[in-house]
């Protein structure tokens, strides 16, 4: 599988990717998001902080880019970015299916995406991903897949994912809400033609919700590739909002509480990539500080305090506005 490239990456950087849902698109529900990028978001603008986060992050050993259909223009800055960057050839592109952007480049919007699973949003989505990333496209995901999520059991569409994989594409899904370790049992137990289908999962995991970490590490023993995002729980633990048990610790590292936050998720032998949400190069700087990061077991015990009830933390990220 594609994945297997990242391993011959051997900067300490290698097991980092960079999202680019803050990026593609002008709103987003990340917290701090005003001051981040200030108000000049038109397209242009957008680009060229995609464009300046992508050299960054490469320049610093980062291979893994990770887009979606519904995150405005990011397929369309990544795949401008590729073509400028006959050199990055080592790149593993993901990119999502399954929500459609709706906000027409506005951040007050009544609707920003709009969720459907089916095979004719399917066709149509892959259409236009392939228009726009052709070949460089390495994984395409079911964008937040829940245990209610009908294309857990739509059997025409695990036949046209079965094609996309038979032609070279990692199949995989996401998941979001308080059943992603439901989500996740239920996703690695569908199978074509008595194949495992989904060879990726990319889910929310940091340290105010873990419950998907068990299940995590089952997909992981399946030979599943392990994706995290929402390391920084939509700006709830970087500064100036974190936790005061997060910021102790970071205070003892020298280190950022975005670096330690990550630290913890890349200490989990299931992860195989954590993505970095990064608005800008330096809070991309700050984030591959977590690559070595060394915190002691009283450290990531007292971290560990701070786990919440799902429930209430998706609750929460519910509530967190567009801007």
């Amino acid at each position: 599988m594609p994945f297997a490239r990242l391993a011959a990456v051997t900067t300490p950087t290698s097991h980092i990717g960079l999202g680019l849902a803050a990026v593609g698109r002008p709103g987003y529900i990340n917290l701090g998001r005003e001051h981040d990028l200030g108000e000049d978001r038109s397209v242009e603008a957008m680009r060229e902080r995609t464009h300046d986060l992508l050299d960054a992050a490469y320049a610093q050993g980062v291979r893994y880019f990770d887009a979606a259909r519904s995150y405005g223009r990011s397929e369309e800055f990544l795949a401008a970015w590729l073509r400028e960057r006959p050199d990055a050839g080592d790149v593993v592109v993901g990119s999502k299916w399954g929500y459609t952007y709706t906000a027409d480049w506005s951040t007050d919007a009544e609707q920003h995406e709009v969720k459907d699973h089916g095979v004719a949003t399917y066709e149509r989505q892959r259409a236009e991903t392939d228009a726009l990333l052709g070949d460089r496209l390495d994984l395409y995901q079911i964008h937040s897949l829940t245990p209610d999520s009908p294309a857990l059991t739509d059997a025409k569409l695990h036949a046209k994912l079965a094609e996309a994989a038979a032609r070279g594409v990692t199949v995989g899904f996401s998941t979001s809400g308080p059943a992603q370790a439901d989500t996740i049992r239920a996703a690695l137990a569908v199978t074509v033609d008595g194949e495992p289908l989904f060879r990726a999962v990319q889910s929310t995991y940091n340290v105010l919700d873990t419950s998907a970490g068990p299940a995590l590490a089952e997909a992981h023993d399946a030979g599943v590739t392990v994706i995290v995002k929402e390391g920084m729980a939509n700006g709830r633990l970087a500064e100036p909002y974190a936790p005061d048990v997060l910021k102790a610790v970071a205070e003892e590292t020298t280190l950022g509480c975005d670096a330690v936050a990550l630290a913890v998720i890349l200490r989990q032998p299931w992860a195989g990539v954590v993505l970095s949400g990064a608005a800008t190069v330096g809070q991309l700087g700050s984030n591959l500080h977590a690559a070595v990061v060394d915190l002691d077991d009283d450290q990531v015990a007292r971290l560990a305090t701070l786990a919440e009830d799902p429930r209430a933390y998706w609750e929460r990220r519910g509530q967190l506005p567009w801007h």
